[in-house]
Protein backbone atom coordinates (compact mmCIF):
# COMPACT_ATOMS: atom_id res chain seq x y z
CA UNK A 1 0.00 0.00 0.00
CA UNK A 2 1.03 3.65 -0.68
CA UNK A 3 2.68 5.74 2.10
CA UNK A 4 0.20 7.27 3.96
CA UNK A 5 -0.98 11.13 4.74
CA UNK A 6 -0.77 12.05 7.52
CA UNK A 7 -4.30 14.14 8.49
CA UNK A 8 -2.11 17.52 8.71
CA UNK A 9 -0.44 16.84 5.74
CA UNK A 10 -3.69 16.02 3.83
CA UNK A 11 -5.55 19.09 4.47
CA UNK A 12 -2.21 20.82 4.05
CA UNK A 13 -2.59 19.82 0.55
CA UNK A 14 -5.84 21.45 0.37
CA UNK A 15 -4.31 24.24 -1.86
CA UNK A 16 -1.33 22.47 -2.74
CA UNK A 17 -2.72 19.42 -6.14
CA UNK A 18 -3.86 19.01 -9.40
CA UNK A 19 -2.70 17.88 -12.96
CA UNK A 20 -4.46 20.18 -15.07
CA UNK A 21 -3.69 23.81 -15.81
CA UNK A 22 -6.25 26.05 -14.31
CA UNK A 23 -4.89 29.54 -14.30
CA UNK A 24 -3.42 30.46 -10.64
CA UNK A 25 -4.97 33.69 -8.85
CA UNK A 26 -2.67 36.74 -7.89
CA UNK A 27 -3.19 35.54 -4.65
CA UNK A 28 -1.65 32.24 -5.53
CA UNK A 29 0.95 34.49 -6.94
CA UNK A 30 1.68 36.56 -3.95
CA UNK A 31 2.07 33.25 -1.30
CA UNK A 32 4.80 32.41 -3.95
CA UNK A 33 6.63 35.48 -3.55
CA UNK A 34 5.86 36.76 -0.33
CA UNK A 35 5.31 33.92 1.91
CA UNK A 36 2.30 32.45 4.13
CA UNK A 37 2.60 34.65 7.15
CA UNK A 38 2.80 38.11 5.24
CA UNK A 39 0.06 37.36 2.96
CA UNK A 40 -2.01 36.40 5.76
CA UNK A 41 -1.40 39.90 7.40
CA UNK A 42 -2.56 41.25 4.60
CA UNK A 43 -5.52 39.50 3.83
CA UNK A 44 -6.09 40.02 7.82
CA UNK A 45 -5.74 43.22 7.41
CA UNK A 46 -8.65 43.69 4.46
CA UNK A 47 -11.80 45.74 5.72
CA UNK A 48 -14.28 44.15 3.78
CA UNK A 49 -12.68 41.22 2.17
CA UNK A 50 -14.58 39.13 -0.87
CA UNK A 51 -15.56 35.49 -0.65
CA UNK A 52 -12.10 34.49 -2.41
CA UNK A 53 -9.89 36.32 -0.29
CA UNK A 54 -11.69 34.78 3.07
CA UNK A 55 -10.84 31.31 1.37
CA UNK A 56 -7.22 32.40 0.92
CA UNK A 57 -7.33 33.61 4.36
CA UNK A 58 -8.20 30.01 5.92
CA UNK A 59 -6.43 28.22 3.56
CA UNK A 60 -3.13 30.34 4.44
CA UNK A 61 -4.32 30.28 8.09
CA UNK A 62 -4.08 26.86 7.93
CA UNK A 63 -0.67 26.64 6.40
CA UNK A 64 1.09 29.31 8.73
CA UNK A 65 -0.44 27.02 11.39
CA UNK A 66 1.52 23.84 10.10
CA UNK A 67 5.19 26.06 8.70
CA UNK A 68 4.84 27.17 12.84
CA UNK A 69 4.93 23.92 14.10
CA UNK A 70 7.86 22.89 11.55
CA UNK A 71 9.96 25.95 12.43
CA UNK A 72 9.94 25.10 16.13
CA UNK A 73 10.59 21.50 14.85
CA UNK A 74 13.54 22.62 13.05
CA UNK A 75 14.94 24.73 15.79
CA UNK A 76 14.59 21.91 17.87
CA UNK A 77 15.28 19.30 15.65
CA UNK A 78 12.91 17.05 16.19
CA UNK A 79 12.50 15.36 12.88
CA UNK A 80 9.82 12.97 11.10
CA UNK A 81 10.10 9.76 13.34
CA UNK A 82 6.84 11.17 15.94
CA UNK A 83 4.49 8.87 13.06
CA UNK A 84 1.56 8.78 16.05
CA UNK A 85 1.12 12.18 15.65
CA UNK A 86 0.25 14.80 12.90
CA UNK A 87 3.15 17.16 11.49
CA UNK A 88 5.35 15.54 13.78
CA UNK A 89 5.75 12.77 11.25
CA UNK A 90 6.61 15.54 7.76
CA UNK A 91 9.93 15.84 6.49
CA UNK A 92 12.02 18.63 7.34
CA UNK A 93 15.92 19.90 6.87
CA UNK A 94 18.44 19.11 9.67
CA UNK A 95 19.42 22.23 11.74
CA UNK A 96 22.92 21.94 12.22
CA UNK A 97 22.54 24.53 15.47
CA UNK A 98 20.05 22.76 17.16
CA UNK A 99 18.90 23.37 20.91
CA UNK A 100 17.04 20.26 22.72
CA UNK A 101 13.09 19.57 22.53
CA UNK A 102 11.13 20.01 26.14
CA UNK A 103 7.66 19.72 27.26
CA UNK A 104 7.06 23.41 26.83
CA UNK A 105 8.13 23.46 23.22
CA UNK A 106 5.41 20.34 22.45
CA UNK A 107 2.72 22.18 24.15
CA UNK A 108 3.84 25.41 22.10
CA UNK A 109 3.84 23.60 18.94
CA UNK A 110 0.33 21.79 19.76
CA UNK A 111 -1.91 25.10 20.96
CA UNK A 112 -0.16 26.96 18.00
CA UNK A 113 -1.71 24.56 15.57
CA UNK A 114 -5.16 24.78 17.45
CA UNK A 115 -5.11 28.56 17.34
CA UNK A 116 -4.18 28.29 14.05
CA UNK A 117 -6.94 25.77 13.41
CA UNK A 118 -9.05 27.99 15.40
CA UNK A 119 -8.29 31.33 13.24
CA UNK A 120 -8.87 29.86 9.51
CA UNK A 121 -12.56 28.42 11.15
CA UNK A 122 -13.29 32.15 12.17
CA UNK A 123 -12.36 32.91 8.26
CA UNK A 124 -14.47 30.02 7.49
CA UNK A 125 -17.65 30.90 9.26
CA UNK A 126 -17.66 34.66 7.41
CA UNK A 127 -17.44 33.15 4.34
CA UNK A 128 -20.55 30.94 4.80
CA UNK A 129 -21.71 29.64 1.65
CA UNK A 130 -21.16 32.48 -0.45
CA UNK A 131 -20.35 31.35 -3.96
CA UNK A 132 -16.32 31.78 -4.87
CA UNK A 133 -13.81 30.39 -7.01
CA UNK A 134 -10.03 30.54 -6.33
CA UNK A 135 -7.06 28.97 -8.55
CA UNK A 136 -3.91 27.76 -6.28
CA UNK A 137 -0.70 26.74 -7.84
CA UNK A 138 1.37 24.10 -5.89
CA UNK A 139 4.68 25.75 -7.45
CA UNK A 140 3.52 29.11 -5.39
CA UNK A 141 3.41 27.06 -1.45
CA UNK A 142 6.18 26.66 0.13
CA UNK A 143 6.90 26.83 4.26
CA UNK A 144 9.57 29.23 5.86
CA UNK A 145 11.09 26.03 7.42
CA UNK A 146 14.48 27.70 8.25
CA UNK A 147 12.89 31.13 9.19
CA UNK A 148 15.03 32.94 6.84
CA UNK A 149 12.86 34.04 4.48
CA UNK A 150 13.63 32.65 1.41
CA UNK A 151 12.42 29.30 -0.05
CA UNK A 152 15.37 26.99 0.01
CA UNK A 153 15.31 23.77 -0.88
CA UNK A 154 13.51 21.22 0.82
CA UNK A 155 10.65 24.08 1.89
CA UNK A 156 8.49 23.80 -0.93
CA UNK A 157 5.02 21.93 -0.15
CA UNK A 158 5.55 19.71 -3.17
CA UNK A 159 8.97 18.60 -2.19
CA UNK A 160 7.32 17.78 0.74
CA UNK A 161 4.41 15.79 -0.71
CA UNK A 162 6.66 13.62 -2.47
CA UNK A 163 8.55 12.70 0.07
CA UNK A 164 5.66 11.84 2.43
CA UNK A 165 3.72 9.76 -0.22
CA UNK A 166 6.85 8.33 -1.04
CA UNK A 167 5.51 8.29 -4.56
CA UNK A 168 4.99 11.85 -5.28
CA UNK A 169 1.49 11.97 -6.18
CA UNK A 170 -1.97 10.51 -5.06
CA UNK A 171 -2.49 7.31 -6.91
CA UNK A 172 0.78 7.30 -8.36
CA UNK A 173 -0.10 10.65 -10.51
CA UNK A 174 3.19 12.97 -10.90
CA UNK A 175 2.45 16.19 -9.35
CA UNK A 176 3.93 18.68 -12.08
CA UNK A 177 3.18 21.94 -11.47
CA UNK A 178 -0.58 21.87 -10.96
CA UNK A 179 -2.99 24.12 -9.90
CA UNK A 180 -6.88 23.44 -8.48
CA UNK A 181 -9.54 25.98 -8.71
CA UNK A 182 -11.65 25.93 -5.13
CA UNK A 183 -15.22 26.96 -4.61
CA UNK A 184 -17.95 27.09 -2.24
CA UNK A 185 -18.18 23.46 -1.40
CA UNK A 186 -14.18 23.13 -0.73
CA UNK A 187 -14.80 25.67 2.13
CA UNK A 188 -16.65 23.13 3.65
CA UNK A 189 -14.23 20.50 3.61
CA UNK A 190 -11.62 22.72 5.18
CA UNK A 191 -13.39 23.22 7.73
CA UNK A 192 -13.99 19.80 8.60
CA UNK A 193 -10.21 19.33 8.34
CA UNK A 194 -9.73 22.62 11.09
CA UNK A 195 -11.93 20.67 13.39
CA UNK A 196 -9.90 17.35 12.76
CA UNK A 197 -6.60 18.62 13.77
CA UNK A 198 -7.99 20.41 16.45
CA UNK A 199 -9.59 17.17 17.93
CA UNK A 200 -6.51 15.07 17.44
CA UNK A 201 -4.71 18.49 19.13
CA UNK A 202 -7.42 18.45 21.80
CA UNK A 203 -6.71 14.61 22.71
CA UNK A 204 -2.99 14.96 23.26
CA UNK A 205 -3.36 18.17 25.52
CA UNK A 206 -6.49 16.44 27.23
CA UNK A 207 -3.34 13.93 28.71
CA UNK A 208 -0.94 17.02 29.25
CA UNK A 209 2.40 15.29 27.40
CA UNK A 210 4.69 18.01 28.39
CA UNK A 211 5.89 16.70 31.81
CA UNK A 212 6.21 12.88 29.72
CA UNK A 213 8.66 14.59 27.59
CA UNK A 214 10.63 16.02 30.37
CA UNK A 215 10.60 13.21 32.23
CA UNK A 216 12.12 11.18 29.34
CA UNK A 217 14.98 13.62 28.44
CA UNK A 218 16.13 14.11 32.09
CA UNK A 219 16.13 10.18 32.43
CA UNK A 220 18.02 10.28 29.45
CA UNK A 221 20.68 12.82 30.39
CA UNK A 222 21.12 10.33 33.60
CA UNK A 223 22.08 7.42 31.67
CA UNK A 224 23.93 9.29 29.27
CA UNK A 225 26.30 9.61 32.38
CA UNK A 226 27.04 6.34 32.51
CA UNK A 227 28.07 5.48 28.95
CA UNK A 228 31.75 6.53 29.75
CA UNK A 229 34.31 6.17 26.26
CA UNK A 230 34.03 2.79 26.06
CA UNK A 231 31.41 2.01 22.26
CA UNK A 232 28.41 0.34 23.32
CA UNK A 233 28.43 -3.25 22.71
CA UNK A 234 25.26 -3.47 20.47
CA UNK A 235 24.00 -0.56 17.89
CA UNK A 236 20.42 -0.95 19.80
CA UNK A 237 20.34 2.31 21.18
CA UNK A 238 21.38 3.57 17.58
CA UNK A 239 18.47 1.38 16.02
CA UNK A 240 15.95 1.66 18.43
CA UNK A 241 16.56 4.48 21.40
CA UNK A 242 14.50 7.51 19.67
CA UNK A 243 11.36 5.22 18.93
CA UNK A 244 11.61 3.54 22.88
CA UNK A 245 11.53 7.21 24.09
CA UNK A 246 8.66 8.25 21.81
CA UNK A 247 6.86 5.05 23.55
CA UNK A 248 7.87 5.81 26.91
CA UNK A 249 6.71 9.82 26.32
CA UNK A 250 3.08 8.12 25.25
CA UNK A 251 2.68 5.83 27.93
CA UNK A 252 3.81 8.04 30.37
CA UNK A 253 1.31 10.85 29.31
CA UNK A 254 -1.63 8.27 28.84
CA UNK A 255 -1.34 7.17 32.44
CA UNK A 256 -2.21 10.79 33.93
CA UNK A 257 -5.39 11.68 34.80
CA UNK A 258 -7.20 13.68 31.61
CA UNK A 259 -8.47 16.95 31.27
CA UNK A 260 -12.68 15.94 30.94
CA UNK A 261 -13.23 19.73 29.23
CA UNK A 262 -10.17 19.00 26.63
CA UNK A 263 -11.73 15.71 26.26
CA UNK A 264 -15.35 16.49 25.41
CA UNK A 265 -13.99 19.18 23.20
CA UNK A 266 -12.39 16.87 21.24
CA UNK A 267 -15.21 14.80 20.69
CA UNK A 268 -17.53 18.01 19.62
CA UNK A 269 -14.66 18.46 17.08
CA UNK A 270 -15.33 14.78 16.03
CA UNK A 271 -18.24 15.40 15.36
CA UNK A 272 -18.20 18.57 13.57
CA UNK A 273 -16.04 17.05 11.26
CA UNK A 274 -18.30 14.64 9.83
CA UNK A 275 -21.27 17.27 10.65
CA UNK A 276 -19.29 19.46 8.11
CA UNK A 277 -17.92 16.51 5.32
CA UNK A 278 -21.87 16.26 5.06
CA UNK A 279 -22.54 19.44 4.23
CA UNK A 280 -19.63 18.98 1.60
CA UNK A 281 -20.90 16.64 -0.34
CA UNK A 282 -24.16 18.17 -0.15
CA UNK A 283 -22.94 20.97 -2.03
CA UNK A 284 -20.60 18.89 -4.22
CA UNK A 285 -23.45 17.02 -5.29
CA UNK A 286 -25.51 19.76 -6.52
CA UNK A 287 -22.83 21.09 -8.47
CA UNK A 288 -23.33 21.33 -12.30
CA UNK A 289 -19.51 22.36 -13.75
CA UNK A 290 -16.40 20.18 -14.38
CA UNK A 291 -13.21 22.38 -13.93
CA UNK A 292 -10.65 21.34 -12.23
CA UNK A 293 -12.00 19.79 -9.05
CA UNK A 294 -10.26 19.10 -5.57
CA UNK A 295 -12.85 15.77 -5.47
CA UNK A 296 -15.96 15.49 -7.48
CA UNK A 297 -19.56 13.94 -7.86
CA UNK A 298 -20.17 11.42 -9.91
CA UNK A 299 -20.87 13.79 -12.76
CA UNK A 300 -17.60 15.59 -12.14
CA UNK A 301 -13.32 14.89 -12.83
CA UNK A 302 -10.80 15.13 -10.39
CA UNK A 303 -8.36 17.98 -10.77
CA UNK A 304 -5.77 15.66 -9.48
CA UNK A 305 -6.07 12.97 -12.31
CA UNK A 306 -6.78 10.65 -9.07
CA UNK A 307 -9.54 7.97 -10.42
CA UNK A 308 -12.58 8.69 -8.50
CA UNK A 309 -14.62 6.09 -8.41
CA UNK A 310 -18.49 6.49 -8.94
CA UNK A 311 -20.66 6.09 -5.87
CA UNK A 312 -17.51 7.46 -3.58
CA UNK A 313 -19.36 10.01 -1.69
CA UNK A 314 -22.75 7.78 -0.95
CA UNK A 315 -20.23 4.61 0.27
CA UNK A 316 -17.92 7.29 2.17
CA UNK A 317 -21.00 8.54 3.81
CA UNK A 318 -21.73 5.33 5.11
CA UNK A 319 -18.68 4.80 6.83
CA UNK A 320 -19.03 8.48 8.53
CA UNK A 321 -22.16 7.81 9.57
CA UNK A 322 -21.50 4.35 11.53
CA UNK A 323 -18.64 6.78 12.90
CA UNK A 324 -21.19 9.31 14.18
CA UNK A 325 -23.16 6.48 15.94
CA UNK A 326 -19.92 5.58 17.44
CA UNK A 327 -19.49 9.00 18.74
CA UNK A 328 -22.93 9.28 20.15
CA UNK A 329 -23.15 6.19 22.22
CA UNK A 330 -25.34 4.66 19.63
CA UNK A 331 -23.43 1.66 18.29
CA UNK A 332 -21.41 0.48 20.46
CA UNK A 333 -17.54 -0.93 19.96
CA UNK A 334 -16.91 -4.96 20.29
CA UNK A 335 -14.32 -6.05 22.69
CA UNK A 336 -12.96 -9.78 22.55
CA UNK A 337 -14.32 -10.29 25.95
CA UNK A 338 -17.68 -8.49 26.50
CA UNK A 339 -19.14 -10.95 23.85
CA UNK A 340 -21.34 -10.12 20.93
CA UNK A 341 -24.33 -8.43 23.24
CA UNK A 342 -22.28 -5.71 24.88
CA UNK A 343 -20.02 -3.43 23.79
CA UNK A 344 -17.76 -0.06 25.12
CA UNK A 345 -19.63 2.97 25.05
CA UNK A 346 -17.10 5.59 23.47
CA UNK A 347 -19.30 8.85 23.69
CA UNK A 348 -18.97 8.22 27.99
CA UNK A 349 -15.25 7.58 27.47
CA UNK A 350 -14.91 11.09 25.96
CA UNK A 351 -17.27 12.48 28.61
CA UNK A 352 -15.36 10.64 31.69
CA UNK A 353 -12.15 9.66 29.74
CA UNK A 354 -10.05 7.08 31.75
CA UNK A 355 -6.22 7.72 32.57
CA UNK A 356 -5.08 4.77 30.04
CA UNK A 357 -4.46 1.46 31.47
CA UNK A 358 -3.35 -0.81 28.11
CA UNK A 359 -2.91 -3.81 30.42
CA UNK A 360 -6.22 -3.40 31.96
CA UNK A 361 -8.22 -2.63 28.65
CA UNK A 362 -6.47 -5.29 26.83
CA UNK A 363 -8.06 -8.20 29.66
CA UNK A 364 -11.26 -5.60 30.06
CA UNK A 365 -11.25 -4.49 33.71
CA UNK A 366 -10.82 -1.05 33.04
CA UNK A 367 -13.51 -0.65 30.25
CA UNK A 368 -16.00 -1.82 32.30
CA UNK A 369 -17.34 1.44 33.64
CA UNK A 370 -17.86 1.85 29.77
CA UNK A 371 -19.39 -1.29 28.62
CA UNK A 372 -23.29 -2.19 28.46
CA UNK A 373 -25.35 -3.61 26.36
CA UNK A 374 -26.69 -2.63 23.17
CA UNK A 375 -25.95 -2.81 19.43
CA UNK A 376 -22.20 -3.36 18.19
CA UNK A 377 -20.80 -1.43 15.52
CA UNK A 378 -19.63 -3.53 12.60
CA UNK A 379 -16.79 -2.73 9.84
CA UNK A 380 -19.06 -3.83 6.79
CA UNK A 381 -19.80 -0.23 5.54
CA UNK A 382 -15.67 0.17 5.64
CA UNK A 383 -15.07 -3.22 3.84
CA UNK A 384 -17.35 -1.92 1.14
CA UNK A 385 -15.45 1.20 0.91
CA UNK A 386 -11.97 -0.66 0.76
CA UNK A 387 -13.90 -2.68 -2.42
CA UNK A 388 -14.90 0.62 -3.82
CA UNK A 389 -11.05 1.70 -3.54
CA UNK A 390 -9.40 -1.34 -4.09
CA UNK A 391 -6.63 -1.26 -1.50
CA UNK A 392 -6.33 2.45 -1.11
CA UNK A 393 -9.06 2.72 1.53
CA UNK A 394 -6.39 4.58 4.09
CA UNK A 395 -5.37 7.27 1.41
CA UNK A 396 -8.87 7.66 0.24
CA UNK A 397 -9.72 8.29 3.74
CA UNK A 398 -7.40 10.77 4.61
CA UNK A 399 -7.73 12.64 1.39
CA UNK A 400 -11.94 12.60 1.94
CA UNK A 401 -11.80 13.05 6.01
Amino acid sequence: MRALLSPAFALASLMLAGTSLAEPSALSAEIGSSGLKATETRLAALPDPAPPELFALAGVRFLSGVEAALQLRWQTDLQADWSELPILRLPIPQNPDARAFTGADLNTLMSGVDGQMEAARAALSTLGEQQFQLEIALKDLWFDINMNGIRDAGESVAQIAGLTLGLGGFGGTEMVDPAIRFDTADAAWLTAYTHLLSAVVHVAQAYDPAAAVDRVTKANEKIAEFHGTTPFNTAFDMMFGNQVDRVAIILHALASAPDQALAASAHAHLLAVIRENRRFWALVEIETDNDHEWIPNDRQASGLGLPVPQGLGAHWQEVLLDGEKILKGELLLPHWRYGAEAGIDVAKLFQEPPAVDLIGMIQGEAFLPYVRKGPQASAQSWREFERLVMGDSMLFAIFLN
